[in-house]
């Protein structure tokens, strides 16, 4: 702390110009802490801004987004889900639990949540949930895992959409034919009907001259899927079609204009030609249509074959649900949620890990190798006589040169290892898979490292830097996270007691 020096002091000294120099240096160092106060601050507020660009994002999707954790608590949530179904009344959405939406838990999602941590996998689901009023809900789930520490998967991310209005649209399709009529007509779903047959009996052509895998077939074939498309015929429409692809109200079946030379146009044709020569109709696909207007549209379609036209498929209809605007915000929100965790997660000066990961991650990492039986090390090290550094160039050049050593350190690591900016000059490094005696020739490397390497600062000064290193090993010298940093940490404070610039390993007393 920087005192008041007593004016008359000063004169009786007879020599001023000493704390006069220290008094300057000390404004300089007032001056450095303040520019670093302010860029913690300017990195708070770009993760706040993130933070409230996810929730505004989120709440503006038409569709009902969550993320669940591992023990099943609700992480973030939007009001579309909210507004789905029925949940507890609670002041923050963020401190319930999946168990609290009695519908949710009835229709089975659990098994399918646990699906996607366990196999680390996008999964589709399906379920019908009826809330406490009695309405039934059709809803789909799209399931994305999202990456923890060491690959691990920390969270699950569910985009749920209400196709409620497709269901009844099945369902109408298996009853009579002037209820059909009357919902494809006034569908809020495009529906598009087609007569396939002249492609069925072209495929079935095929298949009698040898051709067994036709995926593979039309591959080897590109030609053949334009020809394949020349024998769809269209045969209705209802509005919503009209509308999806920007189409005038008068525009007749015949009459609808394909951009048959895009790729998207490709792609829609192949699988539509293999929904018919491998008779998939019940299976979803997500195509991508191109508009009148060229615009591009992501699309879940599925096929249904009227009753009575089984046979001979001259009567099969398409419902295309627009999900344009769901893989939109699904793009977004996980562009959105990775930049904001990389921030979350990484030391604002060096780019390096920071504690919050190191806490949240090593401890994965000490169960993942109880599970494998194999071991993990953990590298303790800090810089020697810092400080001199400090007092000699100033704090900011201090940061500079802690900035350059976390590059040194990262450059002798490859994942699964990553560095940690632990607090100051200190820094941790995480090894998985690795021995004492790895463990030690890897610090070794990084204190080479550092000793060959000439630090570049401010102004052209240049300084070689030491530092002193513990070394741990999981399970030897600790059975638990705390156990092993401090293991390290013990290692580290006996070489810095010995006389520095080396490495120790952990000796139980």
């Amino acid at each position: 702390m920087m005192t008041q020096k007593d004016p008359s002091l000063l004169k009786e000294s007879g020599n001023t110009a000493p704390l006069m120099g220290e008094i300057k240096a000390l404004q300089r160092q007032v001056v450095e802490f303040q520019g670093i106060e302010q860029r913690c601050r300017q990195a708070e507020a770009k993760l706040r801004a993130l933070e409230e660009r996810n929730r505004v994002l989120g709440d503006s999707a038409p569709l009902g987004i969550f993320t669940i954790d591992t023990r099943g608590g609700i992480t973030g949530i939007t009001r579309k889900m909210l507004d789905m179904l029925s949940w507890v009344s609670v002041d923050d959405p963020t401190s319930m639990k999946l168990s609290d939406c009695q519908a949710m838990v009835t229709s089975g999602i659990f098994a399918d949540i646990q699906r996607c941590l366990d196999r680390k996998e996008p999964i589709i689901a399906e379920h019908p949930c009826t809330d406490l009023q009695g309405a039934c809900a059709h809803l789909r789930y799209y399931l994305s895992p999202i990456p923890g520490a060491d690959d691990s998967v920390s969270e699950v991310m569910a985009f749920v959409e209400d196709t409620t209005d497709l269901k009844r649209t099945e369902e109408a399709l298996r009853g009579n034919e002037k209820r059909y009529r009357q919902l494809f007509q006034s569908a809020p779903i495009a529906l598009i009907e087609r007569d396939v047959s002249r492609l069925k009996a072209y495929l079935e052509q095929l298949r009698a001259a040898g051709v067994t895998d036709f995926r593979q077939y039309l591959e080897q074939n590109p030609q053949q899927v334009q020809h394949c498309w020349s024998l769809i015929k269209t045969v209705d429409h209802n509005p919503a079609y009209l509308k999806l692809m920007g189409l005038a109200e008068s525009t007749e079946p015949g009459e609808i204009p394909f951009p048959t030379d895009s790729k998207a146009f490709l792609e829609m044709a192949r699988e539509i030609s293999l929904v018919v020569a491998e008779e998939s109709f019940a299976k979803e696909r997500e195509l991508t249509l191109v508009t009148a207007s060229g615009e591009s549209k992501f699309v879940l379609g599925k096929s249904m074959v009227v009753p009575g036209h089984e046979e001979t498929l001259a009567r099969v209809a398409i419902a295309l649900v627009d999900i344009s605007q769901r893989k939109n915000a699904e793009e977004a929100l996980r562009e959105s949620e990775g930049r904001f965790r990389d921030l979350a997660f990484r030391d604002n000066l060096t780019g390096l890990y920071n504690q919050r990961y190191l806490y949240q991650s090593l401890g994965e990492c000490i169960e993942r190798a109880q599970t494998t039986d194999t071991p993990i090390s953990l590298i303790f090290m800090d810089l020697d006589h810092f400080k001199k550094v400090v007092d000699t160039h100033g704090h900011l050049n201090g940061s500079r040169a802690i900035r350059e050593v976390g590059r040194t350190i990262d450059t002798c690591l490859e994942e699964p290892a990553f560095a940690v900016a632990y607090a100051g000059d200190e820094f941790v490094v995480i090894l998985p898979g690795y021995d004492q005696a790895q463990a030690f020739q890897k610090a070794s490397e990084i204190r080479c490292r550092m000793k060959d390497t000439v630090y570049v600062l401010d102004q052209g000064v240049e300084v070689r830097l030491q530092a002193s290193f513990g070394v741990a090993t999981f399970p030897q010298h600790a059975k638990d996270l705390n156990g092993l940093i401090a293991a390290a940490d013990q290692a580290l404070f006996a070489i810095k007691e010995a006389g520095k610039n080396a490495i120790g390993q952990f000796q139980r007393q």
